[in-house]
């Protein structure tokens, strides 16, 4: 076992990877070779990338892909997507084909408030202090005017303050709950920063104050966070026709399909463990947008897991009905996100993905968002409950199995033709080489 290094971070990038190299692998020049093949070869872009985390020693690639033909608020879009799964852009291009001659996806913005919190302990009278935020809210909000007027100006900025009371789920346990509108910005950084003045300034103004005994002016500040909890920052998509438009589906009758459909949705909305596998099938497609247009997919993702449990148990985060012989399905998610901000100015591939998406306000990317999510959830139902899910896995997932086994070209087309009527497995891939 190696021992403890202090000061990785300062060593130089070619002495970090022989680090790495003698204590974790034997030495291996193969090790070295492949980290330099993904390096890139502008310097200015691989300053980026050494600019977006500590101790870059190369890049690790994604595929980058395309999916055409999203018809969303009746605008076609053509969506950028980050993703390593094979058969996720396969299923939303085929998705968006079917939905494009049947109205295209609807979509429409609920609600964009954010929230944070300034988390303390306080022994002292509850109405007291309640009555004390109120009676200071707009001084605690105008503390922080330094940092808001740009947002002000734009139309955002915080919007209200006010006492949380959790002290009988936790001893002495308040929140001050900021609400906050960061317009087209995700707004973390901004947010964050307001809440650390706000928590400076709650303590000296009630330190300051004479309606307090001193006794009930101490307040521990525990910490001072946005929350990627966003309930009320909501975005809703749809899509519907009527039963017979629906048309044959692999051999099913269109009202054996929507029925068929219907139980599906219903069963994820009752029974945990389908709940998840439906509900990650939906984050295939949201997750590659997020990470394209260089949006934090790892809060959206806790914020939406949480809000599919927020009726006390995990359930669906989409529904289908079937009304007057229309088939409709809906997805509703919490999507704080921006597309002003953070790496969106920096990362050449994010800002080739918003002009793409024709530089969209962070309520049109939540429209595109939350269609491609409910784009992806149709696309795996609609298999589950006709050919099954693996026959179009796998397919995908083939060209992975023949790279595996360094299959030539010409044996990568002749696959194709081989499996079309075949199972398709590491065994039977290597079988098909071996005859070719």
């Amino acid at each position: 076992m190696p021992d403890k290094i202090i000061g990785f971070s300062k060593l130089s990038r070619d002495k970090k990877i022989s680090w790495v190299s003698k204590n974790f692998l034997d030495n291996s020049i193969e090790f070295e070779s492949i980290l330099n093949k993904y390096l890139n070869d502008d310097k200015n872009i691989q300053s980026i990338h050494n600019s977006l985390s500590e101790n870059v020693i190369s890049n690790f690639h994604l595929p980058y892909s395309i999916s055409p033909n999203f018809l969303i608020n009746n605008k076609n879009y053509c969506i950028p997507l980050v993703t390593e799964e094979s058969s996720v852009v396969a299923a939303l291009s085929n998705s968006s084909k079917f939905w494009y001659d049947r109205g295209g996806f609807k979509s429409k913005v609920l609600s964009k408030i954010k929230t944070g919190h300034v988390h303390f302990k306080y022994d002292g009278n509850a109405e007291s202090l309640e009555k004390f935020i109120i009676e200071n809210e707009h001084r605690l909000i105008e503390s922080t005017d330094r940092i808001t007027k740009k947002m002000r100006e734009r139309g955002g900025g915080i919007s209200n303050i006010k006492l949380v009371n959790k002290s009988k789920e936790l001893k002495s346990y308040y929140q001050l709950h900021v609400d906050f509108n960061t317009i087209d910005s995700m707004g973390a950084n901004f947010i964050n920063s307001c809440l650390e003045i706000i928590s400076k300034n709650f303590k000296e103004l009630l330190n300051d104050s004479s309606k307090f005994k001193e006794s009930e002016k101490r307040i521990e500040i525990i910490m001072s966070i946005l929350s990627n909890y966003t309930p009320e920052c909501i975005v809703e998509s749809s899509v519907e026709c009527k039963i017979d438009d629906l048309s044959d589906i692999d051999g099913i009758t269109s009202k054996e399909f929507a029925l068929k459909f219907k139980n599906a949705f219903d069963i994820a909305n009752i029974d945990i463990s389908r709940a998840v596998t439906h509900n990650k099938g939906i984050m295939n497609g949201i997750d590659a947008v997020l990470i394209s247009t260089g949006n934090d997919f790892r809060a959206v993702e806790a914020g939406i897991h949480a809000f599919a449990s927020s009726k006390g148990m995990y359930k669906s985060l989409s529904e289908c009905t079937i009304i007057d012989n229309i088939f409709k399905i809906k997805l509703k998610i919490p999507l704080s996100i921006g597309t002003i901000g953070g790496i969106t100015d920096i990362h050449p591939m994010v800002k080739l993905s918003l002009k793409l998406l024709e530089n969209p306000t962070s309520d049109k990317l939540m429209n595109i968002i939350c269609s491609v999510g409910l784009a992806q959830n149709f696309a795996a139902v609609k298999s589950l409950v006709t050919s099954g899910i693996q026959k179009g896995h796998m397919k995908m997932h083939l060209i992975n199995l023949l790279i595996k086994q360094n299959a030539t070209k010409d044996q990568i087309n002749k696959a194709e033709a081989y499996f079309k009527d075949r199972d398709i497995n590491n065994q039977s891939v290597k079988d098909f080489l071996d005859l070719n």
